[in-house]
């Protein structure tokens, strides 16, 4: 049998289920993305310049920064995880060094996690208010809150 996570230990019926950050899915899904764009630049370099460099050390550097960036996903709920992201971002331009259009690349998946990071936290935000506000009006009304609770058959 499959090992249960702690959430899963620690559950019990009539748990609310924790609501996932937007910003932390943002995050991961440009991250993610950039971990295959890095990849496939990575073959790139390899094909054009594996005279210029030497090719394992071309596949190492490109497959390790893959792996990091596909790592920084794992820790993006720590304090210091979206501070990676950013660094990451930053790594991500200064591929250009070895392969110009990745200035360019680099530069819009910087832009793309700019965007997703501040969305992601308005929305979180908005979330939080959201949840405050029913909580109150459930507080507030509390009949009406339970027929709300159970689906009304016609």
């Amino acid at each position: 049998m499959a090992r249960l996570t702690k959430a899963q230990r620690e559950w019990r019926p009539g748990m609310p289920k924790k609501r996932r950050s937007t910003k932390v899915m943002f995050a991961s899904t440009v991250l993610l993305l950039e971990a295959f764009v890095m990849f496939f630049a990575t073959l790139v370099v390899f094909g054009l310049r594996r005279g210029e460099f030497p090719p394992a050390l071309i596949l190492g550097v490109g497959i390790g920064l893959s792996v990091v960036i596909v790592f920084a996903c794992a820790v993006l709920n720590k304090p210091w995880g979206i501070g990676l992201g950013w660094i990451l971002q930053l790594v991500l331009i200064l591929t250009g060094i070895f392969e110009p259009a990745m200035f360019l690349v680099g530069a819009l998946f910087a832009l793309a996690w700019w965007y997703g990071i501040r969305t992601g936290i308005r929305l979180d935000r908005e979330a939080v208010q959201r949840e405050r506000e029913q909580a109150e009006w459930e507080a507030a009304h509390p009949d009406q809150a339970a027929g709300h609770a159970q689906p009304q058959s016609p």
